[in-house]
């Protein structure tokens, strides 16, 4: 699709990814301040504890943004970083922009810690285990020993990055499967497949962010 096909009002949020010195990916939030189609867009310049994050004439970036149900995603360059009369960063106008259509069951393959409190169980024990994939509407959790059982009520709290910015993201969930692991995952024996029911607003909220900067990552390893 064209970039002008989206019909972005100004001010419409935008991630921005770079690669650091060492190589390693960085990623920043930016809004959309103007464009000449065929041209140039403009963009605010983002900011990195509290001071403007300066960009190089050439520097190649990928950018991404939610539109619809998906991901928007262009591969563009800095033309030139503006202080007067206020930072502005001006990039390449790209020549398509590529669409990833995201379903509620899209899942994405993570491996992060996360804690387990079983609500349901008298006790309400305190357990670990792996989150190997999460959607927006559940995940797989790998265990070594047993949390629960089908139709338990479960807490789960894990570290989610959304833009450089690390929040603890804790969620009610309905243990829906369960089952043993693949023997070559040592580490852990036991698989659930829990199913999300978590009632706060912001939470969910900061679950679809992780989830869609998840899956907006992996498309732009797709296609670097």
């Amino acid at each position: 699709m064209k970039f002008e096909d989206m019909k972005l009002i100004y001010g419409y949020p935008l991630q921005l990814q770079t690669s650091n010195s060492t190589g390693q990916p960085e990623r920043f939030s930016c809004r959309l301040i103007g464009c000449l189609p065929g041209r140039s867009i403009l963009l605010s310049v983002p900011k990195l504890a509290g001071k403007l994050v300066r960009f190089r004439a050439g520097q190649k970036i990928v950018a991404r943004l939610m539109v619809d149900n998906g991901i928007g995603i262009f591969v563009s360059v800095v033309e030139a970083q503006t202080v007067d009369p206020y930072p502005i960063l001006h990039i390449s106008y790209p020549d398509n922009v590529s669409f990833k259509g995201i379903r509620g069951a899209t899942r994405v393959a993570i491996d992060e810690p996360v804690k387990i409190l079983n609500l349901t169980a008298e006790a309400n024990e305190n357990s670990t285990g792996s989150i190997v994939d999460v959607s927006v509407t559940g995940a797989r959790i790998e265990a070594a020993s047993d949390f629960g059982e089908i139709g338990n009520k479960i807490q789960v709290t894990m570290s989610v990055a959304v833009a450089n910015i690390i929040r603890d993201l804790t969620l009610e969930a309905i243990i829906r499967s369960r089952g043993d692991v693949d023997p070559q995952h040592a580490q852990s024996a036991i698989a659930y497949g829990v199913q999300f029911i978590e009632p706060e607003e912001d939470r969910r909220l900061l679950l679809f962010a992780y989830v869609y900067a998840q899956i907006g990552s992996e498309e732009v390893i797709g296609n670097s």
